[in-house]
């Protein structure tokens, strides 16, 4: 935060200056215009016959204009020079509070051999499917020869497809793909198919009395199949009609109206949809790189600190982290145990253990511990013999 406070000072003092040069300069060249617009009026005034020849007045009034813009050219190279030496110290200030090589930060278990560039390709490639951006996804496969087989890419054009209808308040599109998938969104017990019908009846009925014969058409073909499992929530439809005349927005039924309803839609759909393609909610990509950006500052203060006290060896197991970085809920993905000694996730060479008191440590962090035929929990205060910890499965 310092960092960007630093560099965010260096751009406001370029800004200020920016601003007080202007104000500076711009009378004088005002004044100029004027001054050379009126040169320009007198001397065709005075020239009715076309032909521009330069009286002496004329000519000694040109000869100032010619002075002016000389001082104020030699002003505005002068400005120009600060204005210059305000912008070279923001970049020596982002050169001087921002890391651009992280080569260091680098496990060495990682390198351009271990990196499989096809996998990494399919990652982006699903990504920008993701985000319906198909020209840029089509055109990465040609250039990086990844071949996405249709049956793959066919559902991420549907999918944006859909939520771009919704985004446009049209759930024709939805209804569709939830006919088509109606027996799978059943078995997830999913609320998608009463959602959009809900909200095609809130639209009839934001659009006035002139909507009442297909609003109730559409009540009576929609609702009737879906009431024994959303019969509060029809309850609630059916009430407001009370008010339809008066207002729906002046009821005590105004939060039908709410614009979050098409973005709440728009989420579920994405969860359902995602559910049934067999993928996470959020891209892969996306969610690296924000787990990366939220860790790399820590990351890189240890990694100054470790420096500065001579001590970079502490930092030497390939699969761990040497302290705790909480990259927030939506980063935390553990389909294992992680050992919460050693933060690291464990393997078949390095299984969960439980302890006779009952908490769970890696084999590695019982190893660790142990000393002799005793181990003291980290947890609680109960001494054991290691020998009698359990290896447990999850």
């Amino acid at each position: 935060m310092d960092s960007i406070v630093s560099v965010e000072r260096e751009v406001n003092k370029v800004i200020e200056k920016f601003a007080s040069i202007q104000k500076k300069i711009e009378p004088y060249l005002d004044n100029l215009v004027f001054s050379v617009e009126n040169f320009q009026r007198d001397f065709i005034k005075s020239s009715p016959s076309h032909e521009y020849v330069l009286s002496g007045s004329q000519e000694t009034r040109l000869n100032d204009i010619i002075k002016k813009v000389r001082a104020i050219l030699k002003e505005i190279a002068i400005a120009h020079k600060e204005i210059h030496g305000c912008v070279s110290k923001v970049g020596k200030a982002i050169d001087k509070n921002f890391a651009f090589n992280f080569s260091h930060l680098l496990s060495e278990s990682f390198n351009e051999r271990s990196l499989d560039n096809n996998l990494l390709n399919q990652v982006i490639i699903e990504h920008f499917l993701r985000q319906g951006m198909m020209d840029i996804s089509q055109e990465l496969m040609r250039e990086g020869r990844v071949n996405v087989p249709p049956e793959k890419t066919n559902p991420f054009a549907q999918l944006n497809r859909v939520l771009d209808g919704l985004k446009k308040h049209n759930v024709q599109p939805a209804l569709e793909w939830v006919e088509a998938n109606k027996e799978a969104l059943r078995e997830r017990n999913s609320v998608l198919e009463f959602k959009l019908h809900r909200l095609q009846f809130i639209e009839y009925l934001s659009q006035g009395l002139m909507k009442q014969q297909e609003l109730l058409e559409y009540a009576r073909k929609y609702f009737p199949s879906l009431a024994a499992r959303h019969e509060k929530e029809m309850q609630a439809l059916m009430g407001c009609l009370v008010y339809w005349k008066s207002g729906i927005e002046n009821s005590p039924y105004q939060h039908l109206l709410d614009p979050v309803n098409w973005s709440e839609i728009c989420d579920i759909f994405t969860r359902d949809a995602c559910a049934l393609l067999g993928l996470s909610v959020d891209s892969p990509l996306s969610v690296t790189f924000d787990a990366g950006a939220i860790a790399l500052p820590a990351l890189m203060n240890l990694r100054a600190i470790m420096m500065q006290t001579s001590v970079p060896s502490i930092w030497s197991t390939k699969d761990e982290l040497p302290i705790l970085i909480d990259v927030g809920r939506n980063c935390q993905f553990h389909s294992i145990f992680a050992c919460p000694i050693l933060r690291q996730q464990s393997t078949d060479f390095n299984p969960p253990m439980r302890l006779v008191c009952g908490h769970v440590v890696s084999k590695d962090a019982l190893n660790k511990l142990a000393s002799t035929n005793k181990l003291k929990c980290p947890y609680c205060p109960v001494e054991q013999n290691p020998q009698e910890a359990r290896q447990i499965q999850f």
